[in-house]
């Protein structure tokens, strides 16, 4: 597994996360538990390159560790969500970007993603106020997540498509290798909630194999608070999910 850190692409490391990897190596799992250039510093496509780089050199080397190169699983939450998603995309579809179209050319597609509480999209941060009322602290905060990661990015749009694997996957259009099923999870408060549930909608579009778990009253990331009942649901239904999907 290649698990993916959050943190709105600004904060955060494999070091805040530790208790992820550990989580799911107890499941015997391989986990490589990754960090990435962070924004403003790094903006996009930075973390993406990086995530790029890492799942390459997991496939390069997973035998070596223990594991199956055939059988890799790429998991994050928020931000790392994101990435994941991205990634997953660049696994099948042929890209303009120098990252994208190596990844592509390693010829192999994850056997399944776990995208949790994602920003599935980084433009476009006031859409959320457009369909409710956020406070002023919530509009700001995804506004800074929006402006620090892709403040720098290029522009060509093309060239910034990876930032919002959502739109890439709402349009029409086949991509050149089927996705891997996605498991998908996010709480009614969480106000990313609106991306999971497109996101859901744009893969059973286009017939890919999904599971949205939507929990109620249950804030962003929630699944890392393991105390919680909500939490401790989170983590066994995706692990059956795991379990299904790298059977045999």
């Amino acid at each position: 597994m290649l698990y993916v850190h959050g943190g709105g692409f600004r904060v955060l490391s494999k070091e805040t996360h530790w208790i992820m990897g550990l989580a799911l190596a107890r499941r015997r799992l391989l986990v490589l538990n990754i960090e990435y250039r962070l924004a403003p510093r790094h903006p996009f496509p930075a973390a993406l390159e990086d995530t790029c780089a890492a799942y390459r050199y997991l496939l390069a080397h997973a035998a070596r560790l223990g594991g199956d190169p055939g059988r890799v699983v790429l998991a994050g939450e928020s931000a790392g969500a994101n990435l994941v998603a991205s990634l997953a995309l660049a696994c099948c579809s042929e890209r303009p970007e120098p990252f994208a179209r190596a990844v592509f050319a390693a010829g192999a597609v994850p056997r399944a993603v776990l995208p949790a509480c994602g920003v599935f999209q980084v433009s476009d941060p006031g859409r959320f106020g457009r369909r409710r009322p956020l406070p002023a602290w919530v509009r700001d905060r995804l506004e800074e997540v929006s402006e620090s990661y892709l403040g720098g990015a290029p522009a060509d749009p093309t060239l910034r498509e990876l930032a919002d694997p959502l739109l890439v996957l709402e349009r029409d259009g086949a991509l050149a290798r089927p996705l891997p099923p996605f498991f998908l999870a996010a709480g009614t408060r969480d106000v990313l909630l609106d991306d999971s549930r497109r996101l859901a909608a744009a893969l059973a579009r286009r017939g890919v194999r999904h599971e949205l778990h939507v929990f109620e009253g249950e804030i962003h990331a929630f699944q890392a608070f393991a105390w919680r009942a909500a939490a401790r649901r989170f983590w066994r239904l995706a692990y059956a999910f795991l379990e299904r999907e790298l059977r045999g």
